[in-house]
């Protein structure tokens, strides 16, 4: 089963980039989106109702803002917005589906950059995301997240990491919670595959043309909890898909 999460900073705007003809070539079992930036009503029948997929969107009260959907081939059997906080679920930034034999998050992170109120906010969520993920594995629930969590953890993930040590989305705060991921049981997977590989990046700033130089950041994320690892055959980017400053990624789950 081939899972693939990607923020298209804009599901409109990525459409218009060939993002249904994508979705074809690449034909995932199950596709998640964050950054939708539209409500249902903004959306046309091509993009709500691909064929053979049945889709799950949630969208913020803000317009043209954050926003997430799912795309999957095999139904769920339930599915569910937020993370249950009134704080956090304003924002169209969670959904989670479970399959019966796993749980699956879809969540699009906040991002800090605007200011250290937002930072504070950003770490809010995470906490109320752990506690909610944690209560899950401990009743024995197999547990995947993906997304865009707007956090790079080690130097190895982003190209100039002294450059970029005061600025959100590497501050020392925000990593510290990449850690207790891990201590709560969330393995990244790309790296429990490929410790020590560099230069893979998530995403590329559209200001400086970095991905043409491959100046990027690791930003985006498929976990798996510690117990159910070794379900994971493959995790990996596809960083030659364009169509928005991130690229997708993908694991391939073993049935």
């Amino acid at each position: 089963m081939r899972l693939i999460s990607w923020n298209v900073n804009g599901i409109r705007a990525v459409a218009k980039k060939g993002f249904l003809d994508t979705v074809k070539e690449l034909d995932p079992d199950i596709l998640c989106i964050q950054e939708t930036k539209a409500s249902v009503d903004q959306l046309d029948d091509s993009l709500l109702n691909i064929p053979g997929y049945k889709s799950y969107f949630s969208s913020a009260e803000r317009k043209g803002y954050s926003g997430t959907c799912v795309y999957t081939k095999r139904e769920p059997v339930s599915v569910s917005y937020g993370l249950g906080e009134d704080e956090f679920d304003h924002e169209g930034r969670t959904i989670e589906l479970d399959f019966g034999d796993f749980i699956l998050y879809n969540i699009y992170f906040p991002n800090g950059g605007r200011g250290p109120e937002v930072v504070e906010f950003k770490l809010r969520f995470y906490d109320c995301f752990l506690k909610k993920v944690k209560k899950q594995m401990d009743e024995g629930r197999m547990v995947l997240v993906c997304g865009d969590v707007n956090t790079a953890h080690k130097e190895i993930d982003l190209s100039n990491p002294k450059a970029n040590s005061k600025i959100s989305g590497f501050l020392p705060e925000e990593r510290v919670y990449m850690d207790h991921f891990a201590e709560t049981g969330l393995v990244d997977t790309f790296r429990m595959l490929y410790p020590d590989v560099t230069e893979k990046y998530t995403w590329w700033s559209y200001k400086t043309f970095a991905r043409d130089r491959n100046v990027g950041w690791r930003i985006d994320y498929f976990f798996i909890d510690a117990s159910h690892k070794d379900r994971i055959a493959e995790s990996e980017m596809l960083s030659d898909v364009m169509g928005s400053d991130h690229c997708p990624i993908y694991i391939d789950l073993k049935e």
